[in-house]
């Protein structure tokens, strides 16, 4: 079951004996545990059929008499552990317990970080019946898109670029961005759509001055455009650490490499190849026409360079906002 297909079963009523959540992505995990939590009992009946456990205070014992214990006035007992991961080494001894569930229990391992060993008989047993989830981090690529369906699930439309912007300051920690979608959910009307002049008026984050935009500006070599943006962000250091502008420049202009050694270049073929939505393909394809292959090779030179620079290697004096104009300069003229 992928996690949606958890949420709506759970919030349609229907609860397994298990559910064994585990991974490296800790979003999914808790946002299940936080849903059963609140809504596997109504709030009269959670004090005496409820109980949360924390993996670094108990053991395998405990929880398991905890989970063979009947309901007090109630449909079902809810047990909740924590922090499972600290039960790793004992983990195994739930064997007994999923051979001969409590029907009656709802039994949650919040298991971050660490994932069970698909060899062993534990995985088979949960996989039975029960809820196994492996959460798996999100790359980079694929934060846009998530944001994007995440918002049209609460009922919101949202533009591409009010996508792209947050991924790129919010980077791939979804609790966190989860946290700024809410803050959009509260002034944009149910049904209506966030766009980048939401995001910049009631998160921060600029709609014209940000990587974003300078990468489609360098790939445009509209240098005017780069160095407006290269000035607003050496007047917003902090909010446009260097390493970052790097980072993103270097996958863009290896992006553009690939663009020049696809066989098929159709659309669809270069957002395949290059894991990118198609909306900004179009963005590469522009950038394949104004640098070609020796240049580009030139270009991934002058950003290692940079790099190192930022670091302090070979510069001792030199700001990163003049670094970064040195960059511009010589991507687009050199």
């Amino acid at each position: 079951m992928t996690y949606h297909d958890i949420v709506k079963e759970i919030k349609g009523g229907t609860f397994r004996p298990i559910y064994f959540l585990m991974g490296d992505e800790p979003y999914f995990i808790d946002s299940i545990t936080h849903l059963i939590e609140k809504t596997a009992l109504p709030e009269d009946q959670q004090s005496f059929n409820q109980t949360v456990l924390y993996g670094n205070d108990t053991n395998m014992q405990t929880i398991i008499g905890e989970a063979k214990r009947y309901p007090m006035m109630a449909d079902r007992v809810v047990i909740i552990v924590k922090e499972a991961q600290h039960l790793i080494r004992t983990i195994d001894q739930l064997e007994s317990y999923v051979q001969n569930v409590q029907p009656s229990t709802v039994l949650v391992f919040a298991y971050k970080y660490k994932t069970l060993d698909k060899r062993k008989k534990l995985y088979k047993l949960i996989s039975n019946g029960n809820v196994l989830l492996e959460s798996k981090k999100l790359y980079d690529n694929q934060i846009p898109d998530w944001i994007a369906q995440h918002l049209n699930q609460k009922g919101y439309k949202a533009s591409m670029k009010a996508c792209v912007l947050l991924a790129e300051s919010l980077g791939t920690d979804l609790s966190r961005i989860d946290n700024e979608l809410k803050k959009l959910e509260l002034v944009v009307p149910k049904g209506g759509t966030i766009d980048e002049v939401a995001v910049e008026e009631n998160i921060g984050i600029s709609k014209d001055y940000n990587n974003f935009e300078l990468i489609k500006a360098l790939g445009e070599k509209n240098f005017t455009k780069a160095m407006t943006i290269q000035r607003h962000f050496a007047s917003n250091p902090k909010d446009n650490p260097l390493v970052v502008t790097i980072g993103l420049l270097f996958g863009f202009f290896v992006k553009l490499m690939l663009v020049h050694q696809a066989k098929d270049k159709s659309p669809k073929g270069l957002a395949s190849l290059l894991k990118v939505n198609p909306f900004f393909v179009k963005d590469y394809q522009t950038g394949a026409l104004n640098y070609n292959l020796k240049k580009l090779s030139r270009i991934i030179g002058y950003l290692r360079e940079c790099d190192k620079r930022s670091k302090g290697v070979g510069n001792a004096t030199t700001p990163d906002s003049e670094l970064l104009r040195e960059l511009i300069f010589k991507i687009i003229y050199t």
